[in-house]
């Protein structure tokens, strides 16, 4: 396509238009909904519980809390969009609301990722260095980890955010079902293929970053165990590590299916691109709530006790 030919327009407003020929939107719409609702109630339930009990004031449940309140953010900057298209046919989008909902739902991502990677460290230190554990993750170290890692998300998204900003707009509507960095760039008078290398590698940063990180964690972890811990021990070490495991491979099995179908040269249609990104956006922000909810005995116990205190009594 000559991108030459085309006008830059003084564009104002985006119109999303990824749910176009969708069956039963009404349905779909429901579906998401409920996903929402079910996501803000299980982060909000974990960030009340552990807010509330000081003996979940560790740095493994700091983490948790963390992760709930980023799995918050992440949902609530694309699912009230689709709903929205979904439920009440309103696809318009301000440009400047555009850009902030690609910079939180890009951020966002980021930033789950990072907090699971070091998850992943709370567990090594918890395993290998039991006794100095409190030491080692200092509320004072775990305040800066984490300013840190915000720092460097922030760094990394504003890329992004940059170059949406500048780029010269030609086309008003998105055919994606909410804003992000590949529906902006498409939607511009340029050659997309130049911004999405800009795109590949910062996404290979923040996805192979934090997996590698997670994997050579779990290597340590496993020498650790096989050396140190008898065979009932390990059975408690793998179980508490379980949770944990399920969290990651519902954040990084999509991207790497993504990439795989990719490499062997299967295209994705629209449809089914955007299926991916709706299930690879809001499927771990559901599952990781859950998880810690019911898999994780103290938040569990805690759950079951306001569930038994609010009930009506017979």
């Amino acid at each position: 396509m000559p991108f030459t030919n085309l006008t830059a327009e003084a564009i104002t407003e985006f119109y999303i238009t990824g749910f176009k020929g969708t069956q039963n939107p009404k349905a779909v719409g429901c579906i998401i909904l409920i996903i929402f609702l079910l996501i803000l109630l299980g982060s909000s339930a974990n960030i009340y519980i552990i807010a509330r009990d000081k003996r979940l004031h560790t740095p493994m449940y700091f983490f948790i809390c963390t992760l709930s309140v980023v799995d918050i953010i992440h949902s609530t900057s694309s699912s009230p969009t689709m709903i929205l298209v979904l439920l009440a046919d309103i696809t318009a989008i301000s440009y400047r609301s555009c850009i902030t909902q690609m910079t939180v739902y890009h951020l966002s991502s980021v930033m789950g990722k990072f907090t699971i990677s070091f998850m992943a460290y709370d567990r090594l230190v918890a395993i290998s260095n039991p006794l100095r554990y409190h030491s080692i993750l200092t509320k004072t170290r775990i305040v800066l980890i984490t300013v840190t890692l915000l720092i460097l998300g922030c760094a990394l998204i504003a890329v992004f955010t940059g170059i949406a900003d500048r780029l010269p707009y030609c086309r008003t509507s998105l055919s994606f079902v909410f804003c992000d960095y590949g529906s902006l760039v498409r939607a511009a008078c340029v050659n997309p293929d130049e911004y999405f290398v800009t795109l590949t590698v910062i996404s290979f940063f923040i996805l192979f970053g934090p997996f590698g990180f997670i994997f050579i964690s779990y290597l340590m972890i496993i020498f650790t165990v096989l050396k140190i811990a008898p065979s009932e021990e390990r059975k408690k070490t793998y179980s508490t590590c379980l949770n944990h495991l399920i969290v990651v491979a519902s954040v990084f099995v999509p991207p790497f299916v993504s990439i795989i179908l990719t490499r062997i040269g299967f295209v994705l249609s629209l449809t089914e691109g955007n299926v991916l990104i709706i299930f690879s956006s809001l499927g771990p922000c559901l599952v990781n709530p859950f998880v810690y909810c019911f898999r994780t005995k103290e938040i569990r116990r805690k759950l079951f006790r306001i569930i038994k205190a609010v009930a009506p009594q017979e």
